[in-house]
């Protein structure tokens, strides 16, 4: 029986030529919760919990490392809408302390909330993009899967 030893890999420019990955379209894609490939398919199956592949293209979504930049993300975000407009109302109205609580908090958290998801969706999306943490087609030779 013959033995067949694997053509070695030159690179060429078609070689190099692979799917193209436009960065912005995958951001937007992955902040409504979309495939960053094909835009139809979940990115999400909980919450927060990011599905194991798209279900029309089937791209693989394990690979992903969003960790806690969406959440950090998510706070700047919200630190620059809610700091700007508290102290914007305290110095034209200056409301009890009272009334700014029961209103600073819940706006909070709802913005907060509402912006986890669709944030970390971008950034699986970003990584997706920017072929990051498994992302890549052609991954180098030697190192290991994260």
């Amino acid at each position: 029986m013959e033995t067949m030893t694997p053509a070695t890999k030159v690179w060429t420019r078609e070689t190099g030529m692979t799917e193209k990955r436009d960065v912005w379209r995958s951001i937007k894609r992955g902040f409504r919760g979309r495939c960053p490939r094909c835009g139809d398919g979940k990115l999400f199956r909980a919450f927060l919990k990011v599905d194991n592949n798209c279900s029309v293209c089937g791209l693989d979504f394990t690979p992903h490392r969003a960790d806690d930049l969406p959440a950090y993300l998510v706070i700047v975000i919200v630190g620059h809408i809610v700091v700007p407009t508290a102290l914007i109302i305290e110095t034209d109205y200056s409301p009890p302390v009272w009334l700014q609580l029961s209103i600073y908090l819940p706006l909070t958290l709802i913005l907060s909330l509402a912006l986890l998801q669709p944030v970390k969706g971008a950034v699986v999306g970003m990584q997706w993009a920017l072929k990051m943490h498994g992302f890549d087609d052609n991954p180098p030779e030697g190192i290991p899967p994260v």
